[in-house]
């Protein structure tokens, strides 16, 4: 199978590492990467929930990907958890805003697979390892500086980020907010109908008093009491 061009770290860490004969290294566990250039040199895969020991791998002994699994080539570095927590990486970071303070953590990047460039950063709103939470797309031009556990942005929130996914709460929200949007937007054309209702109603009534004022008003000539008396035979 050809590999992907671009990948997210996540999914790389989902696969299960096969080698020769079919030798299962156990999932990917963590990325092996270099922050000042934002490129990821490899990852280690964990054999086993009760091995101490991690085996570390380059990007280049990736030899194709099937399914749920990874196929390596050649034989992993052996090392242990202590040795590669001192690694620098910028996962689970805290990224700061201009204004000094913490807007989100550091969840997850795409990279190039041939090159180990990384493309952008994913950014959550607080802890990533909490399911189905959104993302949002820090470019690495916006990041101005870093420090082991701290990045720093140009941005003031979040919501100055591209959203890339949206989490189940978020979208009840926006959703939400978009009915009360249309709420209000049927109670503007309710109102505007009722008002131009009543001004309809009071031109009718104005046109109908000037009918009967009209009317009462004629200037056409009575006759007297007694004109009529003169005319009318039953008297």
């Amino acid at each position: 199978m050809k590999l992907p061009k671009e990948i997210l770290l996540s999914e790389l860490l989902n696969y299960s590492v096969k080698g020769k004969m079919a030798l299962n290294y156990g999932n990917g566990e963590n990325v092996w990467m270099h922050p000042p250039v934002h490129r990821i040199l490899g990852w280690y895969s964990r054999p086993s929930n009760f091995d101490l020991k991690r085996n570390v791998w380059r990007l280049n002994q990736i030899s194709q990907i099937i399914d749920n699994e990874i196929y390596v080539k050649g034989e992993p570095a052996i090392s242990d958890l202590v040795t590669l927590n001192r690694f620098p990486t910028l996962i689970e970071a805290n990224l700061i805003n201009i204004n000094g303070s913490k807007i989100g953590v550091i969840a997850d990047f795409l990279f190039e697979m041939k090159t180990g460039k990384i493309k952008y950063y994913l950014v959550s709103r607080s802890n990533p390892k909490i399911p189905g939470s959104s993302r949002w797309k820090l470019n690495i031009e916006n990041i101005k500086d870093q420090q082991p556990g701290l990045v720093f942005c140009e941005s003031s929130s979040l919501d100055d980020l591209f959203l890339i996914k949206s989490s189940f709460k978020n979208e009840f929200l926006q959703k939400g907010k978009k009915i009360f949007n249309r709420f209000d937007d049927m109670k503007n054309i309710a109102a505007n109908r009722l008002e131009d209702w009543l001004e309809e109603d009071e031109d009718i009534n104005q046109n109908l008093n000037l009918k009967q004022k009209s009317f009462y008003n004629d200037d056409k000539r009575t006759r007297a009491f007694s004109d009529k008396n003169e005319d009318d035979p039953w008297i």
